[in-house]
This record gives structure tokens, sequence and C-alpha cells, in this order.
């Protein structure tokens, strides 16, 4: 396969979702030129400077660090056209308006580069017809690229090629797709709305369609049908809203358009009362109303019973609550189906609805069962596909339900289950997925960029991974290797849940870096996402109510030891991060030799939230930091580059992203950032390998840091008296703050003293002793555990 080299993108059309493809382009590393129309007033390029400050204020943000929209230049259909000729890729995403698409094609197919991938982002147009719009010379470098959104985060990516896409090109750009931009691909038939669209729509349906038939409530069906069926927290109702009404309608329509022909037709509309809703232009949540709406503090929900909107509540019925529970998905399944509560038939026949469209249809949208599964989680945020979940609840036996609904006329549709769905046990397999076209089990796609993946997305009853030789493990962390990939670099991961770091995970961070220098050649630290959330705060509470005082400044003096010997270990220690790396996680991270970040890497010292400050080394790395920059600037004084890291910790900052991480000093600037997350692990292993065969030596313990001393502790006090005079913070606040101050500045010493890294070391972790001995901080350590929410007192 030859690779796609692609050094620009162009994207046409500045609305939320080629705005938004463009800023990810940008986090990616990748100039982009966006286009729209001329502005009709003011500069030409007005729409896309608009679009692009609109993505500056956004929470969450689709740029990763405010420094990327520079990578975003603006141009114009009319005036700059031309500059299509320097892009490598061309993203079309304007409206989903077949004319307008193919009258846009027309325009730019005399200006595109020799060799340029052109794609539509189209959510459900036929590509083929699109296809037809471009110059027979361009058509086998045209296929549809379906991002979902936000693209930033959403990882699904849906590929759809025509009759004449080169194969070649599309697993090429299906690589480039994957390791740069962090996308996880589907490839899609040329049907209405593709895969993932084509069943969650449907599944939005079926949710209408038996709300209605059962007489339930929105806010009691979004109880149902969110994380208690491992579906995202905004369920169905409240995900309409979030999409907008309006853009749910143009989704439905286009089925009710382009299908006529399919067995749920009669249910591809929306109800009157939604209708309603968008006529008047209640849209959801971007005019402030629709479903839902806000009053004051207080969400509302519509009632169609009363006609107007009521404070949203609900409840999910007991006995059908403890089914919910159940662990056992055949018995769950069995007793929904059994159980005489609306909620209870309700919840049966919105799966049951689903798994019939999917098997009836698997063979006209997709591959194999697999790519419909992944989809639907990469897509929609499933925790498990459609087939996932019946296989897991006994295929045959759902089978046979399902099968006696549509008999006895209960289902949305009297058609048959599929011939192939009774001749099987299944549709996942060691071997692969079923296909319902080829009637054969389909393996997963042997791209290159896939052997970078060492754990990807497996679906239910797939082979699983190679997890690895054990070389030692205690009850906190697990030291191992990928003997196929590098036998010599170790791997230890943390166990603990949430990867909470206590006594255990400590002894055995000690002990598996000690047998790294005696055995191996390198060390990645490394486990799924979270990477780690810091200190085991229910051994710290413990501690703290029993009055364990001693007890806990030893425990922190392990916890100190353990991230110098990271540090200072004898083979590189390469952190792999994605996800959270909080407190004492962040702290591991920032003693490392080096970091691998995944782009969506979320890391900070939050210590301040509990009323403590970091005790990890945290204070210490940046008082280095200050010292290094101090000595290569000229004057030398440290105060500068400690006032950053002081606000940081005292607001406990967390980085949004890793470029974010970087900026704030949590990494450095020669960090590697990766921006799909499965591919980490492999890259940390390569980077610790790279490390141990060249000139790579272990950081000397630095015996005199200058440190800001008085004066800058005195600096410091003076912006929290300000804080505290203008009620932004409290008396406690400014307690936890001046002692991490205290901490960064090295101490109640002369300013542009030198100490040693041992000494900052003792003053952080004596402060954090202190801290831990106040009511206030006990307070807030006591509140976090009980509610996983910070305590302003």
């Amino acid at each position: 396969m030859s690779r796609l080299i692609i050094r620009k993108v162009a994207v046409l059309g500045a609305g939320v979702m080629g705005a938004q493809i463009a800023a990810h382009c940008a986090n990616a590393d990748v100039p982009v030129i966006l286009f729209d129309l001329p502005a009709r007033e003011g500069p030409a390029n007005g729409i896309v400077d608009k679009a692009v400050a609109g993505m500056k204020k956004l929470d969450p943000a689709p740029f990763a660090a405010k420094d990327r929209a520079q990578y975003v230049e603006a141009a114009n259909y009319g005036s700059d056209l031309a500059r299509l000729g320097e892009c490598d890729l061309v993203i079309e995403a304007i409206a989903e308006k077949m004319e307008w698409k193919l009258d846009l094609y027309a325009k730019v197919a005399p200006h595109l580069k020799p060799g340029a991938v052109f794609a539509s982002n189209t959510s459900g147009l036929s590509i083929n017809a699109l296809s037809a719009g471009m110059p027979a010379g361009a058509r086998s470098r045209f296929c549809g690229i379906h991002f979902f959104n936000p693209p930033r985060y959403m990882p699904l990516v849906e590929l759809i090629p025509t009759a004449e896409t080169d194969p070649g090109m599309l697993d090429a750009l299906e690589a480039w797709l994957t390791t740069r931009l962090g996308k996880s691909i589907v490839r899609a038939k040329d049907t209405p709305n593709f895969v993932a669209n084509r069943v969650g729509v449907f599944s939005i349906l079926a949710v209408l369609h038996h709300t209605q038939r059962l007489g339930l409530a929105f806010d009691e069906v979004d109880l149902l049908t969110g994380p208690r069926i491992g579906r995202p927290k905004s369920a169905t109702f409240r995900t309409g809203d979030v999409v907008g009404l309006d853009t749910l309608a143009h989704v439905v329509g286009t089925m009710q358009a382009t299908l006529p022909n399919d067995p749920w037709h009669a249910h591809f509309s929306m109800p009157a009362w939604l209708q309603a809703l968008i006529a008047k232009g209640a849209l959801g949540q971007k005019t402030g109303c629709g479903i839902y709406r806000k009053q004051g503090k207080q969400i509302q929900v519509l009632d169609l019973h009363l006609q107007d909107y009521r404070d949203s509540g609900g409840e999910v019925f007991p006995e059908v609550e403890a089914i919910l529970k159940l662990k056992d998905p055949a018995e769950k399944f069995a007793q929904l189906a059994a159980h005489p509560h609306p909620q209870a038939q309700f919840l049966w026949s919105i799966f049951r609805d689903v798994f019939h469209y999917c098997a009836v249809h698997l063979g006209d949208i997709a591959d194999n069962a697999r790519d419909v599964d992944l989809a639907m989680r990469w897509g929609f945020g499933w925790a498990q596909g459609p087939f996932e979940t019946w296989q897991a609840a006994g295929w045959r036996e759902v089978a046979t339900m399902i099968q006696e609904d549509i008999e006895h006329g209960r289902a949305m549709s009297s058609v048959s289950l599929p011939p192939w769905v009774f001749e099987r046990d299944g549709v996942h397999a060691a071997a692969g997925s079923f296909s319902a076209a080829e009637k054969v089990l389909k393996p997963r796609a042997a791209l290159p960029a896939y052997q970078r993946q060492l754990y990807p997305d497996r679906v239910l009853g797939e082979a699983p991974d190679d997890r690895g030789e054990t070389l030692w493990e205690n009850a906190g962390v697990r030291l191992w290797r990928r003997a196929d990939l590098d036998a010599r670099i170790g791997i230890v991961s943390i166990v603990s849940k949430m990867h909470a770091i206590g006594d255990e995970v400590m002894d055995g961070l000690l002990e598996a870096i000690a047998r790294a220098e005696a055995d191996l050649d390198g060390l990645v630290v490394w486990q799924p996402a979270p990477f780690a959330v810091g200190a085991n705060l229910q051994q710290v509470g413990e501690a703290c109510r029993a009055g364990q005082f001693d007890l806990l400044e030893k425990m922190v003096a392990k916890f100190q030891r353990a991230s110098m010997s990271i540090k200072h270990a004898q083979v590189p220690v390469v952190a792999a991060v994605q996800g959270m790396a909080l407190g004492g996680g962040c702290e591991f991270v920032m003693h490392a030799a080096h970091r691998v970040f995944a782009l969506e890497s979320y890391v900070g010292l939050v210590e301040a939230g509990v009323g403590l400050i970091p005790a990890g080394g945290g204070s210490k790395e940046f008082a280095l930091q200050a010292h290094a920059m101090a000595q290569r600037a000229a004057g030398g004084d440290v105060f500068p580059y400690i006032q950053n890291a002081f606000q940081t910790i005292a607001m406990a900052t967390v980085a949004k992203s890793a470029l974010e991480a970087i900026q704030l000093g949590f990494g450095r600037a020669g960090d590697d950032v990766v921006i799909n997350a499965n591919e980490i692990l492999y890259a940390a292993i390569r980077r610790a390998r790279a490390m141990a065969e060249s000139a790579w030596r272990p950081a000397l313990v630095n015996p005199a840091v200058t440190v800001a001393g008085r004066n800058g502790i005195a600096t410091c006090e003076m912006m929290l008296v300000n804080m505290a005079e203008g009620g932004f913070i409290s008396a406690h606040d400014y307690r936890v703050a001046k002692a991490a101050a205290i901490a960064l500045c090295g101490g109640e010493v002369e300013t542009n003293s030198r100490v040693s890294e041992q000494w900052i070391l003792d003053v952080e972790r004596a402060q954090f002793v202190e801290l831990l001995k106040t009511e206030k901080t006990q307070q807030r350590i006591a509140h976090m555990l009980e509610t996983g929410k910070p305590l302003r007192n």
C-alpha cells in the first residue's frame, strides 16, 4: 500500500462541521485552508473569520490549544479557488443539498491539484451520485468521508467508496485518518445515511414510537435510555435537543425520501408534536428551547398531557430498576419481555426492534456485523453495539422472542427475521464477524496502520488480545512485556480502581523499577484511561480520622521516593498517558524521562480541590523548571517562571489536551503527542527502545537549585490578598495557596538561595502534612469521598 502524503488540507464550507473538521486537522499539525462564500459586507473572508473566532469560545473546545487557530487560513470561493492547488486533500462540508454540492464541484474541479483526494462529508447523500459531478479523471480519487460531530472528540469516520474509487487510495486514506487524525474507521456502503445514522436514527424513531404507544414522559424515557442501558447521559430526547430537532428531522426526511421500500418506512416520519416544535423555532439547545428548556436554574421538559413545560424529574419503576441491575444479560432480557410494566415493555420493544432492523438490513448497509457494532459505539457512544447486546443475551433465545413478537403483530414491522439468524449462534467469533451479504466471517482489516494498535476496541466474541507476559505483580501494579514487540522493554500498569495511587501502587512501582534496572532496557508506564486519578484518598482519609499523621508523612515520603525513582531510574522510563492524569498521576508523568501523550489527555495538579498541595514532587519539578529557565535568561530571576506555576497549582488547573499539558509545564516541548489513543503504547515502547539505544542518560539529582524564597512567597501572597479581599477565595483557600507558594519558592529562605532537590521535597512534604492536620482540609477530603465533588469551605 502506497503512503498518502497530505501536507495541506482544504475544507469547503465553514459551517459547524466544516469549521470543526478544519480545527481538528490543525490539532494534528496539518495546515488547513477553510473556504466559504465571500461575505456580502466587510472583509471577503468574514464568514470564515467569524467561524474561527466562534470556535475559540466553544466548550468543549474544537481546538486542542488556542494557538492551533493560526493554522487555519481563511479563504473564499470568489477569489481564492486557485489555492486549492496547494492542497492534497479537499473535504467538502456544505449543506446537504445535492444540487448545491454538484454546483460547487463544477466550480472547484478545475483548480484541484493533480492527484489530490476529494471527499464529501455528506451524512447521507449518495456518494455515487455526487461522484458523477466530478470530472471522469478525478473520480478514482473521490469518496465519502463522514465525520461525526464534534469531530475532535467523536472517533467515528465512515469511509464510503464509489464504484470507481481507487481501492489503494482508500486504504491509504484510511491509514492517514487513523494515525494522523486519530479516527476510528468504518467502511460503509453507499446507502442512505450509511451505517451509524441509519441504525442510530432508526433507534430514535423506535423510541419515539414506543414512547407514544405506551404513554411515557420524555424525561422518564431519558432516564431509561441513558447509562442504565449503556447509552450516553444525554439519552434520547436530550440528544435530540443537542443535535438540533431540525437536523434530526432532516436525517429522518432523507430516510423517508430515499428508502421507499424499507419495511419500516411507515415509521420514517416525525410525530406531530415534534413537527410543531420545529415550526415555531424551538429547535433544541441552539435556540434555548426544544423538548427541554431552562427556566432560571431549573430544567423543564415538555409534557404532552399538560401541553406545556413542567419541571423535569421522573423515576424508574423499582422492579424495572432491579431488572436493569441484573448481571446476566439473558435473564435481564427475559424479565423485561415478561414484565407488564410499561417501562419494561418499552425497553424490550426498543431493543427488539433495533435487533430486528439490523438483522434485516445487515447485508445492505455494512460489510459485516462488527462494523455495525463499532459504528454505534464510536458514533453514538453506545457501550455495546446492537449485535453484541443480542449475542450476550443469548442469540437463539432472543431470536425466538423477536420472531414470536413479529408473528403476533407486536413488532414495528411484519417482515420476518432473515433465515441466517436461525442458522447461527451469533455473529461474532474468534475468526471474525458475520457478513450477511457474503455469508462468511470477516476478519479485521490488516492495514499496516492497525499494527500500531496493540489493544484496539474489540467486540464481544472476537478473539481476545494478547495481554503479554507477566514478569512480576502485586496488588497495585503489574510488570509485564510484549515479547512480540520488544522483550526487553517492560510495561508497568497500575491496576487499582481508577488507577488511584496508594501504598500498594507505590511499593509495586518501586519494585518494578528496580527489576527493570536489573533485567530490562527500558520501562513504559501505561494503563488504559484514566492514567491515574491521584492519591488514594480513602487511605488518606482513614489515616486522618485516626490521627496517624506520622504514618501519613511516611506515606508522602514514599510517594516522593516513587516519583524520584521514575526520574532517576537507570533505564529510561516513558509515561504513556491518555485520559485523566491528576494529582499524583500528574506528578508521576512529570518525573518520567519522556512522555507519549494521547491528544485527549487531561493533566493537572488538582490537590487544591481537597485542601492540599502537590507533594509527590510536583512543586519541586516546577521549581526546577523555573531554575532552568532563569539560568538561560538574562538576570537569572526565578520568580517570573514561578508565577505561572503558582497560578496553575492554586487554581487546580487541568489541561484540556496534551498540547495544553505541555504548555502548562506538565510535559516538555520534545514529548510525543499521538492523536490516536490506541497507538500510544506502541509509540511509547518504540520511544523507550530508541532512548535505550541512543545517548540517553539518567537525570542527575540537582544539588543547587535557585529558588525564589521569601520574596517569591510574599509576591504570591500579595496576589492572594487581592483575591481574598475581592471574595474570590476563602480563608482556607488562602492557606492552601500560600502552602503551594512556600513549596514552589523553596521555603522560608533568602531569595535566590541555592537548595537541593531533596530540600524542596522536604518543604512540600511538611506543608502537605500540616494541611492534613487542619479541620477544613479533612472536611474537603471527606466531602470528595462522599460526593465526588470539591467542597468550598
